[in-house]
């Protein structure tokens, strides 16, 4: 069977592509949404982000943003002692039936470190 049809690849232009990497980086911004409004398979705009990664491509006008998020104060959690909780590292451990609660000073973080990492060998 033969086709008629001529397969030639479609191009887009170094501004075509930096405006659709733009749009991927908006905050909860789908890749897959916004090669589907441009008409775009999705692979090609990973891809674009792939090389965009390593420095080949048109990077976005619009670096990406730190944007800070309002957070609810938890309710129902017993606070015991804020202050402690602001200076000392608590770890709670869980396996089976054992429950192990760990109270360390911050000003010991490193020792905490090398502790833990002996303990989980």
């Amino acid at each position: 069977m033969t086709s008629d049809k001529t397969l030639t690849r479609r191009r887009y232009s170094e501004t075509k592509k930096a405006q659709v990497l733009a749009e991927c980086c908006e905050p909860g911004a789908s890749v897959a949404k916004v090669a589907l409004a441009h008409g775009i398979n999705a692979n090609i705009v990973h891809r674009w982000r792939q090389l965009a990664r390593e420095g080949a491509v048109v990077t976005p006008a619009k670096p990406p943003a730190f944007i800070a998020l309002p957070l609810a104060a938890p309710t129902g959690l017993r606070t015991a002692a804020p202050a402690a909780a602001a200076t000392d590292i608590r770890i709670d451990l869980h396996r089976g039936a054992l429950a192990l609660s760990i109270t360390w000073p911050t000003s010991a973080a490193q020792e905490l470190t090398a502790w833990t990492r002996e303990l989980l060998r």
